[in-house]
């Protein structure tokens, strides 16, 4: 009998025990996205003193070959922070960027070095990870549409293992620029115009290294698509995002990222989103934004579900998938992160 009650006691025990943890994982929070890929949300990961380390309009994040979280941001107190994944404060530089938008790193396996882009300054810069300039590109003259230095707004770099590197102007004459290693002009393509080779809005780029011949990815925001190019500026595919105007996308393993400044259009306020590709280009995930449906090979207009965002900018995941959220015009909010749910 003592052994039977003993049993009964210990299954009693441990079906409690597993009680304990269904509620447990029911209390963390809702689960954000679709299919595999959904997401908790945590509102204060990198949350500071404002009085001693502000944001204005948080702009882009990379994670450099340390694994710590860095942010760009328009306010010249500090237009670089540095945390740990944790959301703990290591590092901030930088006084003089007023127009900080774009932020790519490079990474070398030796030393590593951002790319920064200035909108109002009308420059990009190749920097040290601690803030020493190396290189300053400025609007290149010798092409027609640049003339007037204005006309040169860079938005986003995209660098390859050369070292060579991609300019996208995407709030100016919406060319898309590459340079050697040394910044040297080799070629341009893109430009302000309605047929498919053109642009509206350019406003990011990336390499994409998923198949065995690299390609870029371009944002075309105002039309609401990627669009892909070869390496010398020839058009290979659009990749249609009805309803969302998106910013630039970030590839991590088999998936491509992106924020969603606003949906369905850019006068659209407080209607933003988080989506996820997969490596066929197809919408597989939104965090805070409507389930992905395909009819007849289209994908159905996006739109925001869940006011998560207010104008979700750049997205950087990290090496163990989490996702950070950089937004720009959101009431000088710090980056939220979302782990794998």
């Amino acid at each position: 009998m003592k052994r039977r009650s003993f049993l009964r006691n210990s299954a009693l025990s441990t079906a409690g025990l597993f009680i304990t943890k269904d509620l447990f994982s029911s209390n963390q929070g809702p689960v954000y996205g679709h299919n595999e890929m959904t997401y908790r949300l945590n509102t204060s990961w990198g949350a500071l003193n404002p009085e001693k380390t502000p944001v204005n309009d948080c702009h882009e994040m990379v994670q450099d070959s340390k694994g710590r979280i860095i942010l760009l941001t328009n306010e010249t107190r500090n237009n670089i922070i540095i945390y740990n994944k944790s959301g703990s404060l290591i590092d901030t530089w930088g006084t003089e960027f007023p127009g900080a938008h774009g932020l790519t790193i490079q990474r070398t396996g030796k030393e590593d070095f951002l790319f920064l882009t200035d909108t109002k300054r009308h420059q990009v810069y190749k920097t040290t990870i601690d803030g020493k300039i190396l290189l300053t590109i400025d609007p290149p003259a010798d092409l027609p549409a640049y003339k007037q230095k204005d006309a040169f707004v860079p938005t986003e770099t995209a660098v390859l293992e050369n070292g060579e590197f991609y300019i996208a102007d995407g709030y100016g004459a919406q060319h898309i620029l590459h340079y050697d290693a040394n910044g040297r002009l080799k070629n341009s393509f893109g430009g302000k115009g309605v047929g498919d080779e053109f642009f509206d809005n350019a406003h990011g780029i990336c390499i994409d290294y998923r198949k065995e011949t690299p390609t870029l990815i371009i944002t075309d925001r105002t039309r609401n698509a990627f669009k892909r190019f070869s390496l010398d500026g020839k058009l290979i595919e659009i990749i249609h995002l009805p309803g969302a105007c998106v910013c630039r996308p970030v590839i991590k393993g088999d998936y491509l990222y992106a924020a969603v400044l606003r949906s369905p259009n850019l006068d659209t306020v407080n209607s933003g989103f988080v989506t996820i590709l997969n490596k066929e280009n197809k919408v597989v995930s939104n965090l805070g934004g409507s389930e992905p449906v395909y009819e007849n090979g289209q994908l159905n207009p996006l739109h925001q579900t869940d006011k998560l965002f207010i104008h979700p900018h750049d997205v950087c995941v990290d090496n163990e998938g989490s996702i950070y959220v950089a937004q720009w015009a959101s009431g000088k909010v710090y980056p939220y992160k979302f782990t794998k749910a």
